[in-house]
């Protein structure tokens, strides 16, 4: 697991049923290309967070493949349609087999 990676998102607590909604995240984590040496010459292995997704009560949102040349701490903004009430889980996936996870309810009035 790399070290301080922090997933931060920010989702309505409220919304109209079949309103679209903004949805910001953002990911503490060093992206590692795989590319770069270190000081003694040896390479410093490829860590980034390679995949993020959100899910609506089970049903996808969106999903990211991602590749090396995406940049230190990852940030997306989308929109979403929020039929009824329920919780958004984002996902995001490391080389290393790390899973970061963080889940908002968002709440029909």
């Amino acid at each position: 697991m790399a070290d301080g990676v922090k997933p931060r998102v920010k989702a309505p607590k409220s919304a109209s049923a079949g309103e679209v909604v903004v949805l910001k995240t953002l990911i503490s984590h060093n992206m590692e290309s795989g590319q770069r040496k270190d000081k003694s010459g040896n390479p410093i292995p490829r860590s980034i967070i390679n995949r993020f997704t959100c899910e609506f009560n089970g049903t996808s949102v969106i999903d990211v493949q991602m590749e090396p040349a995406i940049s230190t701490n990852p940030y997306f903004e989308f929109e979403a349609k929020i039929p009824e009430g329920g919780n958004l889980k984002f996902t995001w996936y490391d080389d290393d087999g790390s899973v970061y996870e963080e889940t908002k309810s968002i709440k029909v009035g």
